[in-house]
């Protein structure tokens, strides 16, 4: 038998980009206690615990979750984690602790630091090449790590106005990126454009255009397997994800509400290899199926912020949530790329 247990309401926080790292947290709306998931008969049934699942279709949510997987706890006592990725080549992740102003480090159970200062960065992505992409806060810019492990620059801002705060990114397998610019890590610091834009950057060429600027907060974002899609989360007062078509260009048509969160707000989003798209929320990681249904939650102590696939076969799901990092073991894996590794530090 696996019991359910009910989480109660959760605060969900962003930081603001400070170098003294402050956070505005508000209160996501109250926890649900959801129903338990087919009980055996009670004399077939062992010790009651925890549960880590809430199940809305049965059939599909054993596709993506089995039985006795458990959420498990890696590492703690951080400030506000965000940003994982997956380094395949070499079997470790990195993520963003953002108000300590670090890319930490996790590998072979071992935490570290693998990059500080980041310059508050929060989103990080690899590129088509396996460099690693992060977003700034603090810099309020896109930049990429070279193999040489020096950090460039690739773009800071729109018609010579600076961005407000890049927060999450997208990477097509030409090398094309989608950003999201948010007003989350501002602080104080002066506002130069007007709109919580999405933006689509072609390195090669060096064009940045606006492709969606009608979101309160544009958020986390994740191209379906193909990159037909791309999926957008917004974490101000629709609190949805919508998805768009990709045109050949990089830009975006037909956008439409893809679905709505019902605990908090949508912020790190992906994609598994069959189109669901897995997003974090106030109790934990929804999964929807390519139409929009909830299939189920996977429900986590702190309230996430991000998430990713990893692992040797891509079947590990690594959420950052507040202080910590956690891992679910998944059936299926992630449609991002399979990518040379990153060859840094």
């Amino acid at each position: 038998m696996v019991g359910i247990m009910w989480l109660g309401s959760g605060a969900c926080c962003n930081w603001l980009g400070s170098r003294n790292g402050l956070q505005a947290c508000y209160q996501a709306p109250p926890g649900e206690r959801p129903s338990q998931r087919n009980r055996p008969a009670r004399h077939d049934r062992p010790p009651a615990r925890p549960a880590d699942f809430v199940i809305h279709d049965k059939a599909e949510f054993d596709k993506v979750v089995s039985l006795d997987s458990k959420v498990m706890k890696l590492a703690g006592n951080m400030q506000f984690t965000e940003g994982p990725v997956w380094i395949r080549d070499g079997g470790y992740l990195l993520f963003s602790d953002v108000p300590a102003n670090e890319i930490k480090k996790w590998h072979n159970g071992k935490l570290t630091t693998f990059r500080k200062p980041s310059n508050h960065a929060n989103g990080n992505l690899l590129d088509e090449q396996g460099r690693l992409l992060s977003c700034e806060h603090g810099s309020r810019s896109l930049t990429r790590t070279n193999r040489n492990g020096s950090v460039e620059t690739l773009v800071n801002h729109y018609k010579g106005q600076r961005f407000n705060s890049p927060n999450d990114l997208g990477v097509g397998s030409d090398g094309t990126i989608w950003f999201t610019d948010p007003p989350y890590g501002l602080n104080k610091r002066k506002r130069e454009l007007d709109d919580n834009n999405v933006f689509c950057f072609h390195p090669k060429t060096g064009d940045l255009e606006i492709v969606a600027s009608d979101f309160d907060r544009p958020n986390g974002l994740c191209l379906s397997p193909g990159e037909k899609k791309l999926y957008i989360a917004d974490s101000g007062s629709p609190r949805r994800i919508r998805v768009f078509d990709v045109q050949p260009d990089g830009s975006l048509s037909n956008g439409r509400v893809f679905c709505t969160i019902d605990k908090g707000v949508p912020d790190g989003i992906r994609c598994d290899q069959d189109g669901r798209v897995f997003s974090s929320a106030g109790d934990g990681v929804h999964i929807f199926s390519p139409a929009g249904a909830l299939l189920g939650k996977i429900l986590v102590p702190e309230t996430p912020a991000n998430l990713c696939f990893g692992g040797p076969d891509g079947k590990t799901l690594f959420i950052t949530a507040r202080t910590s990092l956690y891992c679910v073991k998944l059936n299926v894996a992630g449609a991002s790329l399979c990518k040379p590794s990153y060859g840094g530090r």
